[in-house]
């Protein structure tokens, strides 16, 4: 897919924002992938899931 390095991108801020104490912003940033995740499959694949595991089996937060 081709809007897949968003996820990545959002995903590292994620883990930074909870490795440096930054609640706040890990909870918008977990928030901006929901977001996207809905968004992106809405216009790809007539909706699929684009979940990935969570951050502690390096995937996407749920």
């Amino acid at each position: 897919m081709r809007d897949e390095w968003i996820f990545d991108v959002l995903t590292d801020l994620h883990n930074f924002a909870l490795t440096n104490g930054l609640p706040a912003f890990a909870a918008q940033i977990h928030t901006a992938l929901r977001v996207a995740e809905a968004e992106i499959s809405a216009m790809t694949d007539g909706g699929a899931d684009l979940r990935g595991q969570g951050p502690a089996s390096g995937g996407r937060p749920n």
